[in-house]
């Protein structure tokens, strides 16, 4: 999940995993693919502020299919450049 606000000059992360992903192993192993993924794609995106949410079956997915939905997640959010 991802929330996202359009902010010139301004380009701030967060990552959160809450307790329904699982103990605190789980949790930021979460946290780690949804960074990596973040980098992956950070110098084609606007800047602004942006807060993703682990989901649960984010512990299950293969890398592909993440990489996939995370594309997918900023795209209808329109924060890529263009």
């Amino acid at each position: 999940m991802l929330f996202y606000i359009p902010q010139k000059g301004v380009r701030k992360v967060g990552f959160t995993a809450t307790k329904k992903i699982g103990n605190a192993v789980k949790r930021n192993r979460a946290k780690r693919l949804m960074r990596a993924l973040f980098v992956q794609n950070a110098e084609n995106l606007k800047d602004g502020r942006y807060i993703f949410v682990a989901k649960a079956e984010i512990n299950t997915l293969p890398f592909k299919v993440l990489q996939s939905n995370f594309k997918k997640n900023l795209q209808r959010a329109h924060a890529f450049k263009k």
